[in-house]
């Protein structure tokens, strides 16, 4: 007469007697060790396997896809956008009229200034406001084009695009707009956005009639109403469309062996056009100071 068999212990957990096993190894398991699968259950270890030898999604600019993206560049953009303005309103005293502040009059674009030394301003201006209406449509622009626009880009080269987005209608504003002009608002970033968004479009060989229409639109509006950095527009629209192009199509162009120097060729685009619009920014800038 044959004894009787141990029964099958947990792998895990010796001491747990279990009548259970994980699909895939065959090893016994307990409950607690077990994972619903596709096809019945698998052990916390295969599972764990089988996640490190799926590749991860990849946008077409090669970003991770995360299952549930959460825009936080474009949150904390806006958040910094809406802080500024109330700190200006705060020292101003006046919602409407903020543009009086310290604050304001020490961080808008001004070319004979930025020309005389005050370089940070060719930044500190995309920060800036002039009452809440100009505030509530460029963070509501911001909103619906800095979601998709981060979610395919990844966060590290969207800021990068909307940076050099900024500093290409700083260079445009500093080297076209009147002397005495005063030029301030997150609309050439937002504008670079319009024209990343488009040739992300294009990538995704889907119409970008929709988004050419709007960027039209816009542009009309520049043209027709008075007070309104159309020169700064145009080129934050360059600047964010020709980045765009550098990260989506020019390692495709070049023919790119790999990721990793797609991935290299993409930020060397970016910096070219940062290099340009910051050397715009000083001949404009020493040639206003004159």
């Amino acid at each position: 007469m044959n004894p009787q068999q141990p029964a099958p212990t947990c792998f895990r957990h010796p001491d747990r007697v279990t009548g259970l096993g994980c699909t895939r190894c065959g090893r016994p398991a307990c409950p607690e060790c077990l994972r619903p699968a596709a096809v019945g259950q698998q052990c916390v270890e295969c599972v764990r396997q089988g996640a490190a030898d799926v590749r991860p999604v990849r946008t077409v600019a090669g970003a991770p896809a995360p299952a549930r993206p959460t825009p936080l560049v474009t949150y904390a953009l806006i958040a910094l956008n809406v802080a500024v303005f109330a700190a200006t309103a705060a020292q101003a005293g006046s919602i409407v009229d903020n543009d009086r502040s310290r604050l304001f009059r020490d961080w808008d674009l001004v070319p004979p200034l930025v020309g005389h030394g005050e370089w940070i301003r060719v930044l500190t201006a995309g920060f800036l406001h002039f009452g809440p209406l100009h505030l509530a449509v460029n963070m509501f622009a911001l909103y619906v084009l800095g979601r998709d626009t981060e979610m395919v880009l990844g966060r590290a080269r969207y800021i990068a695009v909307y940076l050099v987005s900024l500093l290409g209608g700083s260079a445009a504003a500093l080297a076209l707009a009147p002397t005495l002009s005063s030029t301030a608002g997150a609309s050439g970033a937002i504008y670079g956005l319009f024209g990343a968004m488009t040739v992300i479009l294009l990538r995704l060989r889907q119409s970008p009639v929709q988004m050419l229409v709007l960027i039209a639109v816009n542009l009309l509006i520049s043209v027709s109403l008075p007070g309104i950095s159309l020169w700064g527009h145009l080129g934050g629209l360059a600047g964010g469309t020709i980045a765009a192009v550098g990260i989506l199509f020019l390692p495709q162009w070049l023919k790119a062996r790999s990721t990793e120097s797609a991935r290299l060729i993409g930020w060397a685009a970016v910096g070219g056009v940062a290099v340009l619009a910051l050397m715009i920014i000083v001949a404009a800038g020493l040639q206003r100071a004159l």
